[in-house]
């Protein structure tokens, strides 16, 4: 636990937009909300993630479960070779080292809230497959 850990409220707007715009780990754009480097919490890491129109982020897998809440637009999920549409609302948990993706086929964006139970996002080792 982080010593005078707190309540914190932040929104995507006040944090720095990171991207990823790579055929190897696809057009992603994401803002991370909580992470110890940066807001004085513990325990979760999360943020928002946005896939543009046409955007995907590739098959990739990491040690931590992840949970996904859809914000707006809709996609297809594919965890473990198993496709499944996705849309506002839909909550969804991802186990440890599944193999995982999640495309936009529609021409808006889609957004995406998403937690790890790991303090610092960057703790989150992304592998992609070779």
């Amino acid at each position: 636990m982080i010593m005078g850990s707190r309540t914190v409220i932040t929104r995507a707007e006040e944090r720095p937009r990171e991207a990823w715009d790579d055929p190897a780990k696809g057009s992603v754009a994401w803002h991370t909300l909580f992470s110890a480097d940066i807001t004085p919490t513990d325990s979760l890491s999360a943020g928002i993630a946005i896939l543009p129109a046409g955007g995907n982020n590739p098959p990739h897998r990491h040690a931590e479960p992840e949970l996904y809440l859809i914000l707006e637009g809709s996609g297809v999920l594919t965890v473990d070779g198993v496709e499944s549409l996705v849309g506002k609302g839909a909550a969804i948990f991802i186990p440890g080292n599944a193999w995982h993706s999640l495309r936009n086929e529609l021409d808006t964006e889609l957004r995406l809230f998403y937690v790890f139970p790991t303090g610092r996002f960057s703790d989150v080792v992304y592998e992609f497959p070779d």
